[in-house]
């Protein structure tokens, strides 16, 4: 049937669409291509990354696992595995990697995680291994990195995570929305089926599937991670390649004021770092003082934040984000102020604006004839077949 896959994607879409609420019809679209796209991986060149992230708990992360165990290509979750399993279950074959708990991978707390999360990075492009010295006579062994990985968690991952994902933001449902209960007694068969003929729709066409080199509306990264799905609509036809453009350029655009925004509050972070500092690191700053600070620096873009610079009402509306706001605080002249208690940032700072001395260490140079890994880089958005428009800087 010509129009076959087309219809199974549409089949797959709406069941997609009857377990979780995503933020948008674009976003519905992208995971239902996601999901295909698991199935031709062999034949793919970049291992795209279904970022899944929300602000707090509840937001349908872990449910969207879920649906995504039982329609991919070969799931293996990783919530708690060892990065030595993974290492050695990703070969010519690789699984599907479904990450829950993603954001305990990242940042200052990650410990012994560090080697799950450089295979995460490596494993977006193909040939390039990870080199661990390995066996009873301990020679250097290149481990395959290259798998699809869908990463769940709470807050935005690392820039080097974003910039290789499609990133599905979760919000919680709101009162009238509804979904179907996720039950394995129906909702397992049910999902299973649909994978099952995506397997036998799919597996044929890998060799074309390798040979395509679809239109992107997108460029440099962004058309990397985006091209597997585009590929996928193309194999689909019907209203799937125009509607996965849409949603390409819609999503990555949003990213792009979603990667400028987050510059600003790191921005905001740093700066009130400074103020504290000057201060003495003082217990709390009195609102109207750190307001103060901010806005005489006239190199920030504090001054002209808003329509007359940045006031206590945009202060709080920034930090919201990391849970952080002002209190009352009783100072040593005995007067009561709204203020910003230091110890709320610490954790902040460590996370989003750590300190030169509290960054990962520089990982020495490859030895000879190990592949370089790929610099992080820019996503330029432009419109379907047109130039692209100005890059986003790092």
């Amino acid at each position: 049937m010509a129009d076959e896959g087309a219809v199974l994607l549409d089949e797959l879409r709406a069941a997609i669409g009857r377990y979780v609420v995503l933020p948008s019809e674009e976003a519905l679209t992208a995971v239902t291509l996601w999901v295909a796209a698991s199935h031709i991986q062999p034949a793919l060149q970049h291992a795209p990354r279904l970022a899944v992230v929300g602000p707090t708990k509840g937001c349908g992360k872990s449910r969207v696992l879920d649906v995504l165990h039982e329609t991919v290509y070969q799931p293996m979750m990783t919530v708690n595995t060892s990065p030595a399993v993974v290492f050695r279950v990703i070969g010519k074959n690789p699984p599907t990697l479904l990450v829950d708990e993603a954001d305990t991978i990242f940042g200052p707390k990650a410990g012994e995680k560090e080697d799950l999360r450089g295979l995460l990075n490596a494993g977006h492009q193909r040939n390039r291994p990870a080199w661990r010295i390995s066996g009873p006579e301990h020679k250097p062994t290149a481990f395959p990195t290259f798998a699809m990985a869908a990463l769940a968690g709470i807050g935005d991952l690392p820039d080097t995570i974003m910039d290789r994902a499609v990133v599905i933001r979760m919000q919680k449902r709101k009162p009238g929305e509804r979904i179907t209960p996720f039950r394995s007694r129906y909702s397992v068969p049910e999902l299973n089926a649909l994978r099952d003929r995506l397997t036998a729709w799919l597996s044929p066409l890998r060799g074309t599937a390798a040979r395509l080199v679809p239109r992107m509306p997108v460029e440099d990264r962004a058309a990397d991670t985006w091209e597997p799905l585009v590929i996928v609509a193309d194999l689909a036809g019907g209203h799937w390649p125009a509607r996965a453009r849409a949603a390409c350029l819609a999503m990555t655009r949003h990213e792009v004021v979603q990667d400028e925004q987050t510059t600003l509050k790191t921005r905001l972070l740093r700066d009130i770092r400074r103020i504290f500092e000057q201060e003495g690191n003082k217990e709390a700053l009195r609102t109207q003082d750190l307001l103060a600070a901010l806005i005489t620096d006239t190199e920030s873009p504090w001054p002209e934040y808003g329509t007359k610079g940045m006031n206590a009402y945009h202060l709080a509306n920034l930090m919201r984000d990391f849970d952080i706001s002002p209190a009352n605080y009783r100072f040593e002249n005995g007067k009561q102020a709204k203020a910003y208690m230091r110890n709320r940032f610490l954790d902040v700072w460590a996370r989003y604006c750590p300190e030169p001395s509290q960054e990962a260490p520089v990982p020495v140079c490859p030895a000879r004839g190990t592949p370089p890994t790929t610099p992080a880089g820019s996503i330029p958005i432009g419109p379907p077949g047109g130039t692209a428009g100005p890059k986003r800087a790092r």
